[in-house]
């Protein structure tokens, strides 16, 4: 009997705990990948502001040369211009936005900026684009020290949150 007590104590301890990393993980994941996204979009710069390629062959590099944790968006983003016959570059935009929630750990803040790259990135002339594009960099770098102060306040938290929760209930329990 002592034997399942005490088996029951651990479990119930490493689930909680293991509750709390994964939401503390998931403050990480998001940091990291708005990182990734930066790079990204840079890529994405240099190949329509320097490269002049055109938008969906541009997308597809920028799937093969950044991140593949980020760079997918940019492929499906190009796989639904390919396919839309409206050629509409917003729409495409805003079709992987739920998929940037979901998968990417993004806030509704975050997928704004990435719409707002699709508003104008095929609406407009090369200066403006250029503009637009240091614009949106430096919109990621304040959502970028946002999700660092974020992570650095509630990553540790949440983890000793889980174990500490997990202790309680054992505690409790007994």
């Amino acid at each position: 009997m002592i034997i399942l007590k005490i088996i029951g104590c651990i479990l119930t301890i490493i689930s909680s705990s293991l509750i709390g990393y994964i939401y503390g993980k998931s403050y990480k994941d998001r940091l990291e990948n708005l990182i990734y996204l930066e790079n990204c979009i840079r890529i994405l710069e240099t190949e329509i502001m320097y490269g002049a390629n055109p938008l969906p062959e541009a997308l597809e590099n920028v799937y093969k040369k950044g991140n593949e944790k980020v760079s997918f968006i940019f492929n499906e983003i190009s796989q639904s211009l390919k396919e839309c016959k409206s050629g509409e570059v917003l729409e495409c935009f805003l079709i992987i936005s739920d998929t940037m929630k979901k998968d990417l750990n993004f806030k509704k803040e975050d997928v704004e900026v990435f719409t707002n790259l699709g508003r104008s990135i095929g609406s407009s002339n090369r200066k403006d684009q250029e503009k637009n594009f240091k614009l949106i960099l430096a919109q990621i770098k304040a959502l970028q020290k946002e999700a660092r102060l974020e992570k650095e306040k509630n990553e540790k938290m949440f983890k000793n949150l889980g174990f500490l929760s997990g202790l309680a209930i054992v505690i409790i329990l007994l």
